[in-house]
């Protein structure tokens, strides 16, 4: 029987079946060019893994637990991590692909999202307070009754936020991004 408990190993080129992972808990280990995309996460936790270039592209992911994890050049188009275990959890994604992503409700606070594609990528009521958008595309992204507050959008493009609608008290923007902000009064910006 297999064990339940994997820690500090490295699994690369795997495609996992749809209970291939249920129920077991990984620490310390890294993935590389898996695909998770029919993968069943009841009951599955990541304690400080790293994940490169991973398939998870419209992945169920619920119940699943996140906790030090840094997922890099991975695609999560279409996934819905509303159903994460938010119990003790802290993930990072660096040049990965978010587009249509969910993240409803939940709490982000400090989460850094670098070179990121993150078009359609749904926020709404979430907490990202303190969070980083590093070099993101943030098209048509939904923030509405979300705490932005030191958030930091410096380098980040393409983004409407409605300040009316959004919590900012201290968040960051690059003077080009404040076009973002004033979208909604329909001004000439130059």
């Amino acid at each position: 029987m297999a064990s339940n408990f994997l820690m500090e190993e490295t699994f690369q080129n795997i495609t996992y079946s749809s209970l291939e992972i249920r129920y077991k808990e990984f620490e310390l280990c890294t993935f590389e060019n898996c695909d998770f995309t029919t993968c069943d996460f009841t009951g599955v936790m990541f304690v400080d893994c790293v994940f490169k270039h991973c398939n998870f592209k419209e992945t169920k992911i619920n119940y699943v637990s996140l906790r030090g994890v840094n997922f890099n050049y991975c695609d999560f188009t279409s996934v819905n991590f509303a159903m994460t275990d938010q119990v003790i959890y802290d993930f990072n994604f660096t040049n990965c692909l978010l587009d249509y992503a969910q993240f409803y409700a939940l709490k982000l606070k400090k989460m850094h999202f670098i070179n990121c594609s993150m078009i359609s990528v749904d926020f709404m009521k979430s907490d990202l307070s303190e969070a980083l958008f590093d070099n993101c595309n943030l098209r048509r992204a939904v923030f509405i009754d979300t705490n932005l507050q030191k958030a930091d959008f410096y380098s980040s493009y393409d983004f409407v936020l409605d300040p009316e609608k959004n919590k900012m008290k201290r968040a960051i923007f690059s003077t080009e991004g404040l076009k973002g902000l004033l979208s909604k009064y329909d001004l000439v910006i130059k």
